[in-house]
Parts: structure tokens; sequence; C-alpha cells
């Protein structure tokens, strides 16, 4: 009786008290990244419906370079103004955390998705159809591959420039995953970041039912990995009777103290506390591709268009990343000595399973997959490090990477045949006599991916390597040198293959590209060398921006 006569109490003080309820109060400057990019992801969906179809490609294009343009100086502006270090809070009323980590990651989503925009905009690869410049999206995602609607709207010279809105409402997502500092947050961002993705993944315009294929994958393993992830926010909930992660931590460390003796009787399980964890953490290793959560990675890799594979590759990892690190080292700490022999495991399986089985490949899009796979190993080294220096070290190789990963995906773009790209390796023999420069462009990605020094790729593995032995995870590093080693060996067989291989009469074409993707590859080179030559600065960078706020 006692909890009704409180509950209708509660009733007559809301009814007696009009206008009392607090409104939420919102820091919209230090949010103003990525509500930028979502407000101007909407704009892009008012272009499509409303601007005539003639006047849409530029419309969209301009929007988002100037959109994410103007969310990467917002960006720089806090980080400027000390959100970064001496500022840094969490704002939203807690659903935001603005610290270092946050600012450098959604810096590097910004501008990693300011260069895939370049390869997204490509119109000169592909021969033009009906007299009409055509990109690498299908004319009309909707129609029947091969059938009469989609014929009519090649023929009419349609391009699918909504893929401007949907990219800049991914990277809205992206923004927020690193950045998101409850789980509600997390679960949210995700599926803003997610779906967009999905769509993405299915609008190539040639090989469109492997491009459908791919997307069908990605959705239901994506499914799949999303309601592990809020299974694992519920127990988690259960457990400690908040989402917050500054709550969740409080309960870890404190146990008892902190649970609200109404509650008192279902809090605290440690049985939730794990299972919870454990379902959570498995939701972001399927983003960021670890073994065993990686089924997805090389079909999606394959079977999408490839700026988007490009973008997914790069920006999608940082993200993924970023989450990861907060929820481990926010949430977590307590718990360092169950999550860190699992990841030890994750990792290893991650960093042999990415390159043993990159050796077998025939297609370079897939080989470029396993690749990745094996990078989030070698990442998850200095995720394990538990350390400053390891936080430093996965931001600068997330930077690093993915500019090396966008580059590679834009020389793909380039080599074609009659039927598109070119992806089978072995029409790659002999490229370097065909075409030299495209040929070292691409040798210089893959030397960076195989950790050659004076490389980006060198740089961030010495990195992380050096933060995981730190912490006393040598044997983890001397397995991560292995791996390296045996990495190495497929990426030099291609750079072999391109250059002391005799070219066929059959062999492909490089398509002379516009100067959107020639700056596309052109960033992406300079990245991977200066990142290689002179890394301290942004070593140091990194090394400032390694500070979460709690």
């Amino acid at each position: 009786m006692s909890s009704v006569a409180s509950v209708h109490s509660l009733w007559t003080v809301a009814a007696g008290a009009p206008g009392k309820i607090p409104g939420p109060h919102i820091e919209y400057a230090q949010l103003s990244p990525t509500l930028i990019v979502l407000g101007a992801a909407v704009i892009g969906v008012v272009i499509e419906a409303f601007v005539p179809r003639r006047a849409r490609y530029h419309s969209q294009l301009l929007l988002s370079l100037v959109t994410l343009a103007a969310a990467f100086a917002a960006v720089i502006g806090l980080a400027a103004g000390g959100f970064g270090s001496s500022k840094a809070h969490i704002a939203a009323m807690g659903a935001i955390a603005v610290d270092g980590p946050a600012l450098f990651l959604q810096g590097t989503i910004l501008l990693v998705s300011l260069i895939a925009v370049f390869t997204f905009a490509e119109r000169r690869l592909d021969p033009a159809a009906h007299g009409k410049r055509v990109d690498s999206f299908a004319a009309q995602p909707a129609a029947v591959p091969g059938g009469p609607a989609e014929q009519a709207a090649v023929k009419a010279g349609f391009t699918t420039t909504e893929v401007f809105p949907i990219a800049l409402f991914a990277i809205g997502g992206m923004l927020i995953f690193p950045a998101a500092n409850d789980l509600l947050t997390l679960f949210v961002a995700l599926e803003v970041f997610s779906l967009p993705l999905y769509i993405l993944c299915a609008l190539a315009r040639r090989q469109r039912l492997l491009s459908q294929e791919s997307a069908v994958k990605y959705f239901l393993l994506g499914a799949f990995s999303s309601a592990f992830l809020l299974f694992g926010v519920a127990l988690l909930y259960g457990y400690a009777g908040t989402v917050t992660y500054a709550g969740i931590a409080e309960v870890i460390s404190d146990g008892a103290k902190q649970i609200d003796p109404a509650l008192a009787g279902t809090m605290g399980n440690d049985a939730l506390l794990l299972i919870g964890a454990a379902l959570v953490l498995m939701g972001l290793l399927f983003k960021v591709g670890a073994v065993p959560f990686h089924m997805w990675t090389p079909d999606v890799y394959q079977g999408a268009p490839t700026p988007v594979t490009g973008f997914m590759a790069a920006a999608t990892k940082v993200a993924a990343f970023g989450a990861l690190l907060r929820l481990l080292y926010v949430v977590l700490p307590g718990m360092r000595w169950d999550w860190r022999p699992v990841l030890w495991g994750v990792a290893i399986i991650t960093m042999l399973g990415g390159a043993i089985i990159a050796i077998t490949q025939t297609d370079i899009k897939r080989l470029l997959a396993y690749s990745s796979i094996a990078h989030a190993g070698f990442i998850l080294a200095g995720v394990i490090a538990t350390s400053e220096d390891g936080i430093s070290s996965v931001l600068f190789y997330l930077g690093a990477y993915s500019f090396v990963t966008l580059g590679a995906f834009a020389v793909v773009t380039l080599v074609r045949d009659a039927g598109g790209e070119a992806t089978q390796l072995s029409k790659w023999a002999g490229l370097g006599r065909r075409s030299p420069l495209v040929a070292a462009v691409f040798a210089v990605f893959l030397l960076a991916f195989a950790g050659i020094p004076l490389t980006s790729g060198f740089a961030g593995k010495f990195a992380v390597f050096k933060a995981a032995a730190q912490s006393g995870a040598g044997w983890l590093v001397v397995v991560g040198v292995i791996s390296s080693a045996i990495a190495a060996f497929f990426y030099i067989r291609v750079i072999v293959l391109m250059f002391f291989n005799e070219p066929k009469a059959e062999g492909p074409t490089v398509a002379v590209p516009s100067p959107l993707t020639t700056t596309a590859i052109a960033i992406g080179v300079a990245a991977t060398l200066v990142l290689g030559l002179a890394p301290q600065y942004f070593l140091d960078l990194a090394g400032q921006a390694g500070v979460f706020v709690r």
C-alpha cells in the first residue's frame, strides 16, 4: 500500500507544479563536429528530394566536402580550446565524452572521410555510358540487377547521388561511437553508422548480385552482433543499475558501497558483469573484424563498391577501436585480470589467422581484407598494454593505417578490364611495366602494410609492440613479429608479381583518374611517408590525446 501511496503523491506533486520539468543541458558548441555532419546529412536528403537531377551531383559533392572540412575545423577548435586536455569533461547530460582520445579519433575519421568522398565522386574510370559519365554506384539500386528498369536508368545516365548523404549519416554515427559515455548512446551510435554502411555495400554498378549478397551477409551478421551488444548492455544494467560508464566502473571498484539498497537483492551479481562485459566486447570485436568475429570481412570487402570498401576499412576501424578502448579503460579497468587473457587469445589468433589465410587469396580485395584482420590483431596488442603509451600507440596506428588503407583501395579502382575492376591477382602481373607510377604507389602502400622501415606502418607497429612489451606482454610481441613476417611474404609477392612478371597480352589497363582520385592517392602516399620518416610530432600529439576523462 505504501508504494501505491508514494506513486500517487508523485503524480499529485507533478500535477501541482506545471512547467517544472527540467530541460536537458546540451553543450552544443562542444558537440558541433557531430551536429554539423548530421545536419548536413539531413540537408543532403532535402537536396535529393527538391534539386533537379542534373544539379544534384555537384550540390552533394560540394555540401559533403564543405561539411567535413567545417567539422574538422570544429575539432581543431575544440582541441585548441583545451577540451582535449585541461577542459576535458562529460557533455550532453553524461552521454558524450569530450576528451583527448575522442577529439583525436573524430579528427582522424573526418580527414579519412573527406578523402573517401573524393573516391565516391570519381566519374572518369568507367567508359561513358550513352554519352554520360558514370561512377562506381548502381544507376538505380532499387531495380532488379540487369532488368529493364536498370537498363533504362543506365540509358538515361542516372547517377546515385544519395550515396553522399548516406555516407554523412554513417560518419555522424562514427563520430559519436568513440565518444559515447553510456551504453545506450554507444548502441544508438552503432546503429546510426551501421545501417547506412549496409546500404552502401549493396550499390555497386558492376557485379550487382555479388554486391547485394555482401550487403545481406553484412546486415545479417551485423544484426547478430548488435543483438549480442544490446543483450550485454541489459546485463550490465542489471549488474550496476546504471548504463553510464562512470556508474558501472564505480560499482565494479567499490561493490556494495555504490549499490542502491532498494536494488541490493538483484544488483552486484558478478555473473551478470562477466557475461554482460563479454557480450558487449563481442559486439565491438565484430566491428573491429577480429577473429573469430571476422567472417563478414572478406565477403563484404570483395562485394562492396571499392570506394565504399576503402571508406569502411579505414573509418569503421578507427571508430570501433575508439569505442573498445573507452569501454576497457573507463568502464572495465577494475576487471583487467579478467579481460586481458581473453584479448591475448583474440589478438594472437587474429594476427596469425589474418596473415596465414591472406597467403591463399587470389583476389586483391580479399587479400586486403585478411590484411586488415591481421592489422586488427596488431592494434589489439596496443590495447592490451593497459597504459597511457598503449592508448597513444593505438591512436597513432589507427591514424597511420587509415590513410594507407584508403590509398590502397583508391589504387585498386584504377586497374580495369572489360568487366570493370580487375581484382584477380593474376591480372596484376606485369603492371609495373604497363604503368610504373601506379605500381610504384601501390608498392609503397604494401610496404607500409608490411611494416617496412621509413613507412608509417613501421612507426605504428613499433609503437604498439613497444607499449605491449613494456606492459609485460613480451610473448604477444613475439607472435606479432612472426605474423608480420608471414604478412610481409604476401605483400612482397604482389610487388614481385607487378614488377618482375611479364605482362599478359589480354591484361588490364590502368584508367586515368580525375583530380579527385589522384588527390586521394597523393594524400595517402604523403601521409604514409611523412608518418614514416618523421613520426615524432604525431606520436607526441597522440600521447597528449591519450588520457580518457572519467
